[in-house]
């Protein structure tokens, strides 16, 4: 899973990383991506965890500013 990689090696706790695969997961389905080798999903996963960085910490927000942001 792409996100998967770019959360490895972090100072993160593994709450943080559990919401931050939550709100992948959850961002991945809201834009109908089911195949994870998919290019496109890397650019998911680091959207996911640049809003993550940026301040916002709730998984489902995350995940819906994702979709609007890289959405149609």
């Amino acid at each position: 899973m792409p996100i998967d990689r770019l959360l490895d090696g972090t100072a993160l706790s593994l709450q943080e990383i559990d919401l931050l695969n939550a709100a992948y997961r959850r961002a991945l389905c809201d834009l109908h991506l089911v195949e994870r080798n998919d290019p496109i999903c890397d650019i998911v996963a680091r959207r996911v965890v640049d809003l993550y960085i940026s301040g916002v910490c709730d998984p489902q927000e995350i995940a819906a500013l994702t979709v609007k942001q890289l959405g149609p």
